[in-house]
Formats: C-alpha cells, structure tokens, sequence
C-alpha cells in the first residue's frame, strides 16, 4: 500500500528564527494531522539539525532541498547525500524545476544525485515536469517520459521501490495557475503507466507520486481525490501552518 505524503518545500524562505517557530507551530498542530499522510518538512539546509531535532519525538520526517551529485571532496558550496544521512533528515528532493531550470541541472547530473541519495538510504523525492512551451507544444508526455527513463530507470526494482516521484507542472509553480484535477490525473496515470511498463504492475502501483503546483488549502482536496495522486510537494502554502495542516488533512 503505498503512502500518502505532503511535503512542505520552503524553498529559499524564512530566517532561522521563523523556521523554528513555523516548526513549533506545526508541532502543536500535529495531533490534527491525518493519521495516513506522512508530513515532511524541508527547509533551507542551514536549518536542517535543529529541525531534526525539533521533531524528533514526532511524526514529522525532516528532509533537504538538494544534495550533490558527488559524495565528497574539494566541491566549495555543496552538500552531499553522505552530510545529509549523517544528521538524520530523511528526504531529499532531486531535480526540482527551478534547480533544472536556473542550475542547468540535467538528467544524467540527477541521475548521478539519485543514485548517492538511495546509497545513503535517504528517501528521494524525484521532480518531473514540462514548461508551458512544452505544454502548448503537446510535448508535456515526451518531456516526463525522457526525465523519468534517464534520470531513474537505471535502477533495480529493490532500489526503485525506495523512489518517490513529484510531477511538477512548471508553468503552475509561483503563477496562481494549477493544473486542473483531470490534467494532474493524466500525467500521475501515464507516469505510473511508464513505471509499470519497466518494473510491472505492482511494483508501480507501490510508489508514491505526488502532485506540485500552487496546491493550497482551497484546492488540495480536489486534488488529491484522485487514485493517482498520492499527495503534493507544497511551495508557498506550507509556510503558514495552518493552511500547511488544512491540506495535511485534504485525504
């Protein structure tokens, strides 16, 4: 059976001191959670330890915006999935739009990332998704199909049952547009489709894809209805902990 899971994606926001409080919020929060939905929390790395630690007697997964492509070294800047594993956060997302897009970060480069995240028995929240050019150019099908089979199907079935997948409609990311329920259908289908036809049925129908782009407390639940959509990873609304637990609770 596979999980339902929000995460909270705090991209480059909140100084130390509101990350503690949001943290705090949340926590006196948590006995409102839905009991079947994992929560995870992913700030900016500075502040990954003491969330960690903050969380520790809770239900709350703690997790890292990114992690190297390279597990050690003279790499100035970067983070690896070994530093990560070694304080205890759980998550990791790779190939996020916005590190694909502003980073120049590729599908061999993820590929490269996913593999040090799994080796380091970290959970990777693996991004896919088309820009609007692509969208109106009806090449949204070929764009995931080709990050998904070079960023992740080099991997065993034992491994790959440790992936989660976020379908990331670029154009809906920070726009106020989101996809509508049956367009976020369509791709999380085809997806575990594609997933299916590599690894089989089962194996597809075990892995967790969730579904990012401008989710908010007013639309999640419609969202998540669908039996592909096993959650979202949440920008901009996770930082208010109220509207954070209004779609904790969307199931």
């Amino acid at each position: 059976m596979r999980k339902n899971i929000v995460a909270g994606n705090w991209k480059m926001n909140t100084t130390f001191d509101e990350a503690v409080t949001l943290t705090k919020e949340l926590l006196n929060l948590e006995k409102q959670f839905d009991k079947n939905t994992e929560v995870v929390l992913i700030p900016p790395f500075l502040y990954t330890k003491t969330l960690v630690d903050l969380t520790q007697n809770s239900k709350i997964k703690i997790g890292t915006q990114n992690s190297a492509n390279i597990l050690e070294g003279a790499y100035t800047g970067e983070v690896s999935a070994k530093m990560i594993a070694s304080i205890n956060a759980q998550y990791v997302i790779i190939g996020h739009s916005e590190r694909r897009a502003y980073y120049n970060e590729t599908n061999q480069i993820l590929n490269q990332k996913l593999k040090l995240v799994l080796e380091n028995n970290l959970i990777p929240i693996f991004c896919v998704g088309e820009i609007l050019a692509e969208r109106e150019a009806n090449k949204h099908f070929e764009i995931i199909k080709n990050q998904l089979i070079e960023g992740t199907f080099n991997f065993s079935e034992t491994d790959y049952k440790k992936i989660v997948i976020a379908y990331e409609p670029v154009w809906a990311i920070g726009t106020g547009k989101t996809a509508s329920p049956e367009q976020a259908q369509e791709i999380h289908t085809f997806i575990r489709n594609l997933i299916a036809e590599k690894f089989g049925v089962n194996l597809a129908n075990e892995i967790s894809i969730l579904y990012g782009g401008s989710v908010k407390a007013s639309n999640a639940k419609e969202i998540f209805n669908n039996k592909d959509v096993d959650g979202g990873l949440i920008g901009g609304a996770s930082l208010n902990a109220k509207e954070f637990t209004d779609i904790i609770n969307a199931f």
